[in-house]
């Protein structure tokens, strides 16, 4: 009989892992390439061979999704995997028909094949949008397992934006760890953060492969999310945030409505800085589509040591790079806290934007008064530190949550932004947190 011929669209991550989880092994099919979107610099690579198994000795080849039309009819598709997050309903429509129209099937793997069972309890933190918050809600939760004496490991959704060969299986424990492995700035924001805490992190491409590793260190594993993908790991407690400054959006992209839909609490973060009249359509939504959820509220205290910096100047604020790129934000803590400390101005950086930079803010026009922090490349990298050079003011306000100055060169003065997790109501997430230790007689030491 002949294999059905699959390609799976991804951005380097879940499509990947759907390929490990339920093609990889399976004889029946022929995963002929993987499409590549979102993340630049993906496009044209090789899944490595020694990655794919042994019904793929040469590889699978990643692709441009603008390629998919032509590749399906060339390689005779019969079936086309969505694999991706962030993207509103009506765009994977879009997607959907594109494939319909070419003759293929159009699927969607559901968390109950592609999940992996850990040995050690599991608590997911995901969303209904990047730029939520969840990396916060992680942190917090970490430091209270800390508190009670209990070793968790971070275990980040994959960034695999580097060299896949070196990256099945990566342990981050101190800065060095990020230096040697060469991280992106990507990366860096949801790693270096974790580090500070001391706790471990643990990503890659091959999950069975990292979950294995991290039970045998670990009480317990935090799964932390990425964009508003649904966890790789079986949770036993599954907490989704929603963002009031996005009110309605929990329900209008994929596949954030589905973790919205099967959480077992859902954290209205950021309610300090929201609209009450936001928070209370959360609240209906909430009691609308789960009634069964627990919900707390949080809010995101943003700080900064040195607010006279800030006062009275022209300031370019430069900002996590995937909230204000797919995750559709005009502005992140940074431009919050510019406001906040009373600056004068909000620097316009698309004047003065180079190469990947400027491309970049064009494909955002959302984009107007903040400069995203991205640097998936060495290029990228040498086109954000020309950007902020040339870009005139008197202070670089950053919202990133790592030290920019760690890896460019800024010769203009820096502050950095920080932003913590606090409870604004009842329940808490810390009474969440030990009603589900107790529940599973785990026991907290003095």
């Amino acid at each position: 009989m002949d294999k059905k011929r699959i390609i799976i669209m991804g951005a380097a991550g879940r499509d990947f892992h759907n390929f490990f989880t339920c093609y990889a092994d399976d004889d029946s099919v022929e995963v002929v390439a993987f499409t590549a979107t979102q993340i630049p610099g993906i496009g044209g690579r090789i899944f490595p061979p020694e990655f794919a198994g042994l019904l793929y000795p040469n590889g699978i080849p990643i692709v441009a999704e603008e390629d998919l039309p032509g590749m399906m009819r060339q390689l005779k598709v019969d079936e086309v995997v969505f694999a991706y997050s962030d993207v509103s309903h009506e765009e994977v429509m879009h997607r959907a028909s594109l494939v319909l129209a070419c003759g293929a099937d159009f699927t969607f793997l559901g968390p109950s094949r592609t999940m992996i069972r850990a040995s050690v309890p599991v608590i997911s933190v995901c969303a209904v949008r990047t730029g939520v918050g969840k990396s916060g809600i992680s942190k917090h939760i970490w430091s209270l397992l800390a508190d009670r004496g209990i070793k968790a490991v971070d275990m980040r959704h994959p960034m695999p934006y580097r060299d896949l060969a070196r990256m099945r299986v990566e342990r981050y424990a101190s800065a060095a760890d990020l230096d040697a492995y060469g991280c992106t700035i990507e990366e860096r924001e949801e790693y270096e953060q974790f580090i500070d805490l001391g706790a471990i992190v643990y990503a890659g491409v091959d999950y069975e492969a990292i979950v294995r590793a991290a039970e045998e260190e670990a009480d317990l594993i935090i799964w932390d999310g990425g964009n508003n993908d649904l966890p790789f790991v079986k949770s036993d407690l599954e907490i989704v945030a929603l963002d009031p400054h996005r009110p309605g959006h929990e329900r209008m992209f994929h596949p954030g409505e589905a973790n919205f839909l099967r959480a077992d609490v859902l954290v209205i973060n950021k309610v300090d800085s929201a609209k009450a009249e936001s928070v209370d359509a959360l609240l209906h939504a909430a009691a609308t589509y789960n009634p069964d959820a627990t919900v707390v509220l949080t809010s995101s205290a943003i700080s900064v040591r040195n607010p006279a910096e800030i006062q009275g100047k022209r300031v370019l604020v430069v900002e996590d790079g995937p909230t204000v790129t797919h995750g559709g934000m005009a502005y992140g803590a940074g431009a919050l806290a510019a406001r906040k400390h009373g600056a004068a101005e909000l620097v316009d950086p698309r004047p003065f934007a180079v190469g990947s930079i400027r491309t970049a803010l064009e494909a955002n026009p959302h984009l107007t008064e903040v400069l995203p922090a991205v640097g998936y490349s060495v290029q990228q990298l040498a086109d954000l530190e020309a950007t902020i050079a040339a870009t005139p003011c008197d202070v670089v306000v950053t919202g990133t949550p790592i030290d920019l100055s760690h890896i460019l060169h800024i010769d203009k003065p820096i502050v950095r932004v920080s932003y913590a997790i606090e409870n604004a109501g009842t329940p808490t997430l810390e009474s969440i947190v030990d009603a589900f230790l107790d529940a599973r007689g785990i026991h907290k030491q003095e």
